[in-house]
């Protein structure tokens, strides 16, 4: 019975997944700003680049 426990892994894929959703998280509240500006740069460039083809 104790031997089937410690051999046991099924939970481990969910203590892996959370742990990777945490990091991911953390990431993202550190580099904010930088993950707005880039998004704001691609936007005004798919914009741009619309327009060109529309105009």
């Amino acid at each position: 019975m104790i031997k089937d426990f410690i051999i046991n892994e099924d939970g481990m894929g969910v203590v892996e997944v959370i742990l990777i959703m945490v990091v991911l998280i953390a990431m993202v509240a550190i580099f904010q700003k930088q993950i707005r500006s880039l998004v704001k740069n691609i936007w005004n460039s798919i914009n741009s680049d619309a327009s060109e083809i529309y105009s």
